[in-house]
This record gives structure tokens, C-alpha cells and sequence, in this order.
């Protein structure tokens, strides 16, 4: 399964130091900006290790976002905004938007673009162990979790905390419905491939994995669709992807309807697909499906299948083979992804009403004339991974 999946870059940032001199008036306040500086450093470096793990992203993650709170939820007992909230300008690159930032000077906004490349991150975990070879159980379940984990920090970021901003996102960038909503689809999307490829391994009812494969091929037509309205020179590389998934799957889901046909045609979309997508400029790494033993196996099988039915139906029952295939209402009855609801942590110990109230927001103002050099957002340097040889054992 390596480069099975599709991957858009990370998010990159410019350091930030949290250096409020004067304003933090207390050794206390003092060291919630140096520990959140330095919290905020070790997240932005687990994106990139190769040996993080999910408990360790969650460890980094946590650390991080307790202290963050501090600067967001009302700590004087009052339901007003935190004083905090607006003091430090952060800035951000978009996943689909090249090098080109987004800044603004609120809290919430860095609580919402870090989330979203942890996200990022646990989608990219999934993919690197899915392209391992011999993945065992345990670890298909890992990359079956990731990918619901991630749907779940999208889905919690958009009903919760993204409504927030008090400037709302641009077209385009991450943070507006149409992409974020796209993001969602595809991890759900991607964990029931996993869900299929197990059943398959194992055998289980051809129906019932039909039916699964056919709410996948909608999930990926629905994720597409959801970006039609982009600019084509952000977004085709991705539809393309999502695209190919879709036909990919409704092959499969053809052999199921004995029409040889269609079969052809919905396989021969996705190999089409595959060449297209490759040849497509645009963000993200470029997976390579058409490579993998999994797409191969896959065309086998449907081919297969779909002979066996063909020559029982011939020898045995006699039924005319319908010329087009007709609407399927199929609904899976297991393996249906649902995002795992994200949390964010408790509120830091630090982080008190005492301590807060030595933040004085009135002795900041003497730094005016001697603000910082704009920070650069240089692009995130994500490991080179080479994939493994591809057994074709999707799962054991």
C-alpha cells in the first residue's frame, strides 16, 4: 500500500517567541511564554520525525494546547475575551496555497492551524504505515484509527472552534468549509478502505463488501464534488485522486452486478485516472495506485469474479445480462468510518487567575518602536521516505 494515498504538504509557520516583555509581570507569567514557546518548537518538530509516534504527537500536542488555552478561555470570571487572545500575530501557509501566508493576530487562529497539521500529520502517519512491508494487524488498526482521528480533529475544528475567528477564512485557504469538509470525507473515505481491503483478505461476504465499496466510491465522489467550485491550479491534482478512487471502487462494485461491461469500464476510468493524475501539476505528493499490487490484485479479482458469474449464468440460470448498470441502493451494514471526537486538553495548572492577572496589557506599548524584523515562513522539510516492496499484503 505504499503510495496508495494521496498526501497534501504540511502547513509551515514562522517561529514565534512569545516575548512579552513588560507585559508579563510575573515570573509565573514568564514562564508560561518561555514554556510555550518552547512547546510550540517540539510540536513543530514532531511533524517532521520520523519516530513520532501517535502518543507522542498526542504528548507534544497536549503540552502545547493546555498553555495555548491560557490565552484563549476567559480566566477573570467573566464570560468576556481573554485579554491575551489578540496580543501576538501569528502567521501560516495554507495546504493547497504554495508558500503564501496567512496571518493574523489572534490565539484561536494558531489553536486552529496547528490542529489542523496535527491532522495533517496523522494522515500522513497512516500512509507511511500503510506502505510498510508485512503490515500486521495491529499496525492496519493503528492506520485505521489515524485516519478517524484525523476526520475527528477536522470535524472539531470546523463546528467548534474555527466559527471563532473573528476574520473569517479566505477562498482557498484550509480553514473555509469546501476544503476542510474535503478532508473530512477523505480520511473516512480511507479508513474503510482499510475495513475493505481486511475483508477481502479474509473472505467475508462478497455482498457485504460490495456495499461497503460502494458507499467508499460515494464518500470519494462526494470529496470531489465538494471541490469543484476551487481554482483548478490548487485543486485538480487532488480531484484527480479523488476521482480515481471513486471509479476504482465502483469497478469493484460492478463485478457484483455480473455486467462485464461496466466492469470494463469503471476499471479502465480508474487506470486512465492514474496516468492523468500523475501527468497533473499541483501540490502534495503524488501517489502511485496504479503500481501497487493492491490496484493490481483488485482488477484480478473483480476480473474474476466477474468470469465466475459469468459462466455459472451461461451454464446454469440464463439471466440476460442488463446493457447498462442500474442505480444500486446498497447500504453498508459494518465498517462505516465515524471520526474519532477530538478534546482538546484540560487547561494547564499554570495557567491561573492569579498568574493571568499579572498580565498587564498597558506596559506593552513601549515596544512599539522597536518591533521585530518579519519572521519568514520557510516551507516545511518533509522527510524523503522511500516505500517499501510491495507485497500486495494489504493487511495480514
Amino acid at each position: 500500500m505504499a503510495h496508495w494515498f494521496h498526501r497534501n504538504p504540511l502547513k509551515a509557520t514562522a517561529p514565534v517567541s512569545f516575548n512579552f516583555y513588560g507585559v508579563a509581570g510575573s515570573p509565573a507569567a514568564n514562564k508560561i511564554c518561555n514554556d510555550l514557546r518552547t512547546t510550540r518548537a517540539r510540536l513543530l518538530e514532531m511533524f517532521t520525525d520520523i519516530t513520532c509516534n501517535p502518543e507522542i504527537m498526542k504528548n507534544a500536542t497536549d503540552a502545547y494546547f493546555s498553555l495555548l488555552q491560557g490565552f484563549i478561555v476567559p480566566l477573570d470570571g467573566t464570560t468576556q475575551e481573554n485579554k491575551m487572545r489578540f496580543i501576538q500575530n501569528f502567521k501560516w501557509t495554507d495546504t493547497l496555497q504554495g508558500n503564501t501566508p496567512s496571518a493574523q493576530q489572534d490565539a484561536v487562529f494558531e489553536l486552529v492551524s496547528m490542529a489542523f497539521n496535527v491532522a495533517i500529520w496523522y494522515t500522513k502517519f497512516a500512509s507511511r504505515l500503510a506502505g510498510k512491508e508485512n503490515i500486521s494487524e495491529a499496525e492496519a488498526k493503528d492506520v485505521h484509527r489515524s485516519l478517524k482521528v484525523a476526520a475527528g480533529i477536522f470535524k472539531n475544528l470546523k463546528e467548534a472552534h474555527i466559527p471563532r475567528l473573528i476574520t473569517p477564512a479566505e477562498k482557498g485557504r484550509d480553514l473555509e468549509p469546501r476544503v476542510i469538509d474535503a478532508y473530512i470525507i477523505q480520511c473516512q473515505a480511507e479508513a474503510q478502505e482499510v475495513t475493505i481491503a481486511r475483508a477481502i483478505e479474509l473472505k467475508h461476504n462478497a455482498t457485504l463488501v460490495a456495499a461497503l465499496a460502494f458507499e467508499t466510491a460515494n464518500f470519494y465522489q462526494k470529496a470531489d464534488h465538494t471541490l469543484n467550485t476551487l481554482e483548478p491550479e490548487c485543486s485538480s491534482k487532488w480531484r484527480k485522486y479523488l476521482q480515481l478512487k471513486q471509479h476504482f471502487y465502483m469497478a469493484y462494485v460492478s463485478s457484483s452486478l455480473h455486467n462485464k461491461d461496466y466492469y470494463k469500464l469503471g476499471y479502465s476510468r480508474a487506470e486512465a485516472l492514474c496516468k492523468d493524475y500523475r501527468q497533473t501539476k499541483g501540490p502534495g505528493s503524488t501517489a502511485k495506485p496504479s503500481e501497487q499490487l493492491f490496484f493490481l490484485k483488485l482488477g484480478g479479482l473483480i476480473k474474476m469474479t466477474l468470469e465466475k458469474c459469468q459462466r455459472e449464468n451461461g451454464f446454469i440460470y440464463f439471466h440476460k445480462v442488463p446493457a447498462e448498470a442500474p442505480q444500486l441502493d446498497m447500504k453498508a451494514s459494518y465498517g462505516l468510518a465515524e471520526p474519532v471526537p477530538f478534546e482538546l486538553p484540560p487547561l494547564s495548572e499554570q495557567c491561573t487567575p492569579e498568574v493571568y492577572a499579572t498580565f498587564d496589557l498597558t506596559k506593552g506599548a513601549k515596544n512599539d518602536k522597536a518591533k521585530p524584523k518579519e519572521e519568514e515562513v520557510k516551507p516545511v522539510k518533509e522527510p524523503d521516505l522511500k516505500p517499501q516492496k510491495d507485497t500486495g499484503c494489504i493487511i495480514s
